[in-house]
């Protein structure tokens, strides 16, 4: 899977750009704009073809799933801390029927303990972070974890092969996407490359399994 996040602050053509990723195949976009407000968020929901809204999920205003038919919601690490201890009564509120449930996580430890099961997780920083300067990558090695992990920081196509090697079952990218010269581009190398690796491991599952 490819998880796209969202550029914190709207950059030119965003949504035209966005249109373009959906349309070459981008299903799950994380919507995290930590500067707008519920109106804001509202406001750019309406400006995306309501066709796509499926596949995007939210980060802030997860009350936004009561009102557009969206892919589901996102804890970022502190909301998780905070609220994921009594589930059952943040979730009452919200309508999460067929809806999607991921965190953010920045220690392989803690994803590993955590009780609660989300349908994916974020792990960063993987590598050094294209969008923020100063992050260092740690390398993380998931390969001894049996969870659904995106990895994230430093993704581009040249280290999606090391990403995967590293036991990751998708990536997620920002950096990579959006503040390159052209964002459509970049996604579909992403894109190309990771479907070529991701053959390449099958294709070496299958002839293991043939020894």
């Amino acid at each position: 899977m490819i998880v796209v996040i969202a550029p914190e602050k709207d950059i030119p053509h965003e949504i035209e750009i966005l249109h373009q990723l959906f349309q070459e195949g981008l299903v799950y976009y994380h919507l995290r704009k930590p500067f707008k407000n519920y109106q804001e968020h509202c406001n750019y929901l309406d400006a995306i073809d309501k066709k796509y809204h499926n596949r995007i999920v939210v980060h802030l205003y997860h009350e936004l799933v009561n009102t557009y038919d969206l892919k589901g919601v996102h804890f970022q690490e502190q909301k998780r801390i905070d609220y994921i201890d009594n589930p059952g009564q943040y979730f009452k509120k919200l309508d999460m029927y067929g809806k999607t449930i991921s965190s953010s996580f920045h220690d392989p430890k803690v994803l590993e303990q955590c009780g609660f099961e989300f349908d994916y997780h974020l792990l960063s920083p993987v590598f050094s972070s294209i969008s923020k300067k100063g992050y260092e990558g740690k390398g993380f090695d998931v390969n001894h974890i049996d969870k659904l992990i995106v990895g994230m920081g430093g993704i581009s196509d040249k280290t999606v092969a090391a990403t995967l090697k590293l036991g990751f079952k998708g990536i997620g990218v920002l950096g990579g996407v959006w503040n390159m010269e052209n964002p459509l581009e970049s996604f579909l190398a992403l894109k190309t490359q990771y479907e070529t690796v991701v053959q390449e491991q099958r294709k070496a599952s299958i002839r293991n399994r043939n020894l």
